[in-house]
């Protein structure tokens, strides 16, 4: 899949963000109908997503559609229209609050029999919230559920709420949590999502940071975020998108590095050598993997030759 480092989430209803969204340097802009859509517009939203959908150029983005929970009368109404009426423009559905497998099942039958009806819409993926203390609980079996997952996304508010946590900022997102906690709080949520969506050979996402006027905050949290293994992390505001990309980006020393493993890799194999050496290192075939996949990104990215893995 295509790097997914920032994620930008845009209000479903709010025309005219679609536009600045579609022409921003998030890798991933997802429009959505759920938490950021007041209960009274979300008719409207989802015809909105829609008329964007088709009528903006989405072309240089992944292209994302949070719809609201699947508990809500509205999600199966979102989910159908946006795919049916826009489905080949989308990369994935992005689906809040996943608590079981069943979620995911639902989905992909519901994508399945659309994709019968409209002929091709195979490739839409699902991206997985998770919100809860039973979404976590389940998170393997989640990101098993289905081909079309392609990434767990953790959701820090809701998390906080389903397992009872004290509130310590405005948002709910991430600010201020060293007043409280000496050291990172959601260590082990993130860890244990990270591990279930690395397993199942998807990616993993973090939550915004909710202040969106303390670059420094939103730094620490992206840098933690990474260092846990996250692929990238979801923004409210396109002057996050920038720190989120720098970080998530590899620089220009681990490229190199990665470069040497993955050639020293390749002539160990040719030379009939299971052993790999590099800088006087002995390096195992996980490392030679992590490489591959680091060299992969920032082949996208446009920051490293395309021939070197071949």
């Amino acid at each position: 899949m295509k790097p997914r480092r920032s994620n930008l989430s845009v209000p479903g209803h709010v025309a005219k963000m679609h536009a600045r969204a579609a022409d921003s340097a998030a890798d991933v802009v997802m429009l959505d109908l759920e938490d950021s859509v007041p209960f009274e517009a979300k008719e409207a939203a989802r015809q909105q997503v829609i008329d964007s959908l088709l009528h903006l150029d989405w072309a240089k983005k992944t292209v994302t559609v949070r719809i609201n929970g699947l508990d809500t009368a509205f999600a199966y109404r979102d989910l159908i229209a946006v795919v049916e009426q826009a489905g080949h423009v989308l990369d994935a559905i992005v689906i809040p609050k996943v608590n079981h497998e069943g979620d995911i099942h639902f989905a992909e039958r519901l994508l399945g029999g659309i994709a019968l009806h409209k002929g091709g819409l195979d490739n839409i993926g699902i991206e997985a919230s998770i919100e809860t203390a039973e979404g976590l609980l389940r998170a393997s079996a989640i990101a098993q559920a289905s081909a079309r997952v392609q990434t767990l996304v953790f959701g820090i508010a809701d998390y906080q709420t389903s397992i009872g946590a004290r509130l310590v900022s405005i948002s709910g997102h991430g600010e201020k949590e060293e007043a409280l906690y000496p050291g990172h709080r959601w260590h082990f949520a993130i860890s244990r999502m990270v591990m279930h969506a690395k397993a199942a050979g998807r990616m993993a996402i973090d939550a915004p940071y909710g202040n969106f006027r303390d670059p420094d905050g939103l730094r620490r949290s992206a840098v933690m975020a990474c260092a846990l293994g996250c692929d990238g992390k979801w923004a409210i505001h396109p002057e996050q998108i920038a720190i989120i990309n720098e970080v998530f980006t590899p620089s220009q020393e681990d490229i190199a590095l990665a470069a040497k493993v993955i050639e020293a890799s390749n002539a160990a194999r040719s030379a009939g050598r299971g052993a790999v050496a590099v800088e006087g290192r002995m390096v195992d075939q996980a490392t030679v993997r992590l490489a591959t996949r680091l060299w992969e990104q920032a082949r996208h990215l446009g920051l490293a030759c395309p021939s070197i893995t071949e």
